[in-house]
């Protein structure tokens, strides 16, 4: 049984939905983010002390930058793989030891519908994200039968990351017809997800891209 999970970016949007989810059930959460002062794009990141195990690390920070490839720059590129990507790297590796000290271990970290199915304009994000279900992979086959390592790859998702995707009725309207099930996600659909994969119920999973984008990535939609 989980008895507590680092959320690295816990303050808001899945994270936090996350948070409270595991609240309930009375698992104990560490939360670290920039309210916290956590700058993971930092050489060193200000990572919170942790004495004893960790059950689950859960990285969420992420970022939506939509631009046509010949309006990025090389900063961009190098922006989005600092936070999706790096960060996770970093992360991981300061708190390696705490999770291995776990009876039943896991990392969790997210990934985009983009990187399955192309979509113009995701040219930076798709690559970043692409390098953290390599990154997902790569570490599931070196941790285990350790530490389960598994990615959740989430469509458009009503959090205050999407925000400026979702401002009003028409784009909202437009979102959600792209997608079969004709609704954009909301945090608790990909929490819930979140919450059964650092769970003992998911102890024989690893090494997984799991995708909750209302059938975006393997449907057409009508």
């Amino acid at each position: 049984m989980i008895k507590r999970v680092l959320i690295i970016g816990g303050n808001t949007g899945i994270g936090a939905a996350l948070n409270s989810l595991l609240q309930v059930e009375g698992i104990e959460t560490i939360i670290a983010s920039k309210s916290t002062g956590l700058d993971v794009t930092e050489a060193e990141p200000n990572f919170p002390l942790i004495e004893g195990s960790i059950d689950a690390l859960v990285y969420c920070p992420g970022s939506i930058n939509l631009k046509p490839f010949k309006s990025l720059k090389v900063s961009d590129f190098e922006n989005d793989l600092a936070i999706n990507y790096l960060g996770a790297v970093k992360a991981i590796q300061h708190y390696l030891d705490h999770l291995k000290e776990a009876e039943n271990p896991s990392i969790l970290m997210f990934s985009t519908v983009a990187v399955q199915k192309g979509m113009p304009f995701h040219s930076s994000i798709s690559g970043a994200k692409g390098a953290v279900e390599g990154l997902t992979k790569a570490l599931a086959a070196e941790f285990a039968p350790t530490i389960r390592v598994n990615c959740i790859a989430p469509s458009l998702t009503n959090t205050p990351l999407a925000i400026k995707l979702l401002r009003n009725e028409k784009q909202i309207e437009g979102a959600e017809a792209r997608h079969p099930l004709k609704k954009i996600g909301e945090a608790n659909d990909i929490a819930a997800m979140a919450k059964f994969l650092i769970s003992d119920s998911a102890k024989w999973i690893t090494g997984q891209i799991i995708g909750i984008d209302g059938g975006m990535s393997t449907l057409a939609s009508s």
